[in-house]
């Protein structure tokens, strides 16, 4: 991110977006950070972990661990709460938007 103010700006749409795509297939951390990138945020992995694991800690996310290619892979899916917060944001989303 290029600011912290831009971060701040630019937090709720990236909660947004994680849950936007968890609630579609699980997701995990490299993949999030290029899917990110294709929208034209900028993070990095010390950057979006610790995100991912407020977000398992505020109950929106739940992981689950995998072995890929021997390697260990935290998947993410959302919770139910994590579906109505989506929701939510997605209705606020729709009026910002219609709004501006």
């Amino acid at each position: 991110m290029e600011s912290k103010l831009e971060r701040r700006m630019f937090l709720g749409f990236i909660y947004i977006h994680i849950l936007h795509h968890a609630s579609e297939h699980p997701i995990y951390g490299s993949w999030m950070i290029e899917e990110l990138q294709e929208h034209g945020y900028t993070m990095s992995a010390g950057t979006l972990y610790p995100l991912l694991h407020s977000m398992e800690d505020e109950g929106l996310l739940v992981s689950e661990k995998n072995v890929v290619a021997g390697k260990q892979r935290k998947n993410y899916t959302i919770t139910s709460f994590g579906k109505e917060m989506l929701a939510k944001s997605q209705q606020k989303l729709k009026e910002l938007v219609g709004e501006v």
